[in-house]
């Protein structure tokens, strides 16, 4: 029985000096974060493959347990829609292969234009992936959640593979107006999908958007608290992500929900301890 945690990144700059010790070296500050979370998601490889001695480096700082959930180029998922992307995919399963077993899932992230008539593009691609990963669909589009009819068909192209349904929940976020910065920014860019609970595997992951307030972001998991219960008295892994709009406090969240589902499974493995963070000081 395994819960996995993280946040959608491992530095952050309010972190430094909280979090993370600081000053800290930059190829360091993985390992710090791997004391406090047990995964995270891979978001960067999404812009940029990273060249195999940087995952070599990600590898070397974390234990064998830790989860990478690393997002597929988007050369592969948006610009070619999973289609004729061979050279960029193989470049991409060069480079992470250093992660071996901490590749917990491969994310395909795709657009949200990409609808129904895009599953069997989808369904093929799945196909043609290799079998020694296990991968994990992110779709946006409106008719995966209000048609059930299209919601099976998805389900049943990525059982055909044993792939799952990654789920952004961001109800919880929009539910009451932003009230900062960072959240009025967020409220204009995230995915307003309807809330989704089912698991197709035994590893179900889960992406959940709280708000700046701490308050407030465990208030809107108490629906999740269930959920991965659940999940783990099934049998099932879960990876539960936390992020809020300006991240500041997501490692210590990332924590407490760990720390709530815990609290009903006490059988449940308790996180690592965190590396001591001493006060900054001038010399």
């Amino acid at each position: 029985m395994r819960l996995h945690v993280g946040c959608a990144m491992w530095t952050h700059r309010s972190w430094q000096g909280r979090f993370l010790p600081h000053p800290l070296p930059t190829h360091e500050r993985l390992r710090a974060y791997a004391g406090w979370c047990t995964a995270v998601e891979g978001n960067t490889t999404f812009y940029a493959t990273p060249v195999r001695d940087t995952v070599q480096s990600w590898a070397r700082q974390t234990g064998p347990e830790f989860r990478f959930v690393p997002k597929l180029p988007r050369a592969v998922t948006h610009d070619r829609r999973l289609t004729g992307a061979d050279e960029e995919l193989r470049a991409f399963l060069h480079a992470i292969e250093p992660l071996g077993p901490r590749a917990h899932a491969l994310w395909v992230q795709v657009p949200g234009s990409f609808g129904p008539t895009d599953v069997p593009a989808l369904a093929r691609f799945l196909r043609g992936l290799p079998t020694a990963h296990r991968y994990a669909v992110e779709v946006r589009h409106p008719a995966f959640f209000t048609d059930p009819r299209e919601a099976r068909t998805l389900e049943e192209a990525l059982a055909a593979v044993g792939a799952e349904w990654i789920p952004f929940d961001t109800t919880a976020f929009f539910r009451t107006p932003p009230t900062s910065d960072a959240e009025r920014e967020a409220w204009t860019r995230k995915p307003r999908t309807p809330l989704r609970t089912r698991a197709l595997t035994d590893r179900p992951i889960v992406r959940y958007l709280g708000r700046d307030d701490p308050a407030r972001t465990v208030e809107g998991w108490q629906r999740w608290l269930d959920v991965v219960t659940d999940w783990l008295r099934e049998g099932r892994s879960p990876t539960f992500f936390v992020h809020t709009p300006d991240n500041a406090d997501a490692p210590e969240l990332a924590r407490r929900f760990h720390d709530a589902v815990r609290a009903r499974l006490p059988q449940l493995a308790p996180l690592p301890e965190p590396e001591p963070v001493g006060p900054s000081t001038l010399f």
